[in-house]
């Protein structure tokens, strides 16, 4: 659609910004047991939830504002396939029954951020203008 191309940066701007804010929730349950309570106990020398709920609840935010949004992205994206493979892929083919739904989404779309920047509304296009 040839209207919406003049908004294509607002618009990665806008899932950046709700993609980071979706996936902060993850990491402030395994953390803070908020806003959902964990149903397994938080340990910190774990991959999940300790190190994803960590990546998850500093590097979200960081995501969300824009600030060094391509190696983040990159980082999130590879947190989320290593996540679906080592926690969902094993029990099943199909995303839907495996729940691994939503980390197949931010992977890919984490990836799509680490190659197209973090759009016009992010403290790296910010930085580029005062540059």
């Amino acid at each position: 659609m040839p209207f919406l191309s003049k908004w294509s940066e607002e618009i990665l701007s806008l899932l950046r910004i709700t993609a980071a804010f979706t996936f902060i929730q993850h990491g402030t349950q395994k953390l803070f047991g908020f806003p959902v309570e964990m149903r397994m106990p938080f340990e910190l020398m774990t991959l999940n939830p300790g190190l994803a709920g960590l990546l998850e609840a500093i590097l979200g935010p960081l995501l969300l504002v824009g600030v060094f949004t391509r190696p983040i992205a990159f980082v999130l994206s590879g947190l989320m396939a290593f996540a679906y493979f080592m926690v969902h892929a094993p029990r099943g083919f199909w995303t839907l029954a495996n729940g691994g739904d939503s980390a197949v989404l931010y992977c890919f779309a984490f990836l799509y951020i680490a190659a197209a920047g973090g759009g016009k509304w992010s403290v790296d296009a910010l930085r580029r203008r005062t540059a």
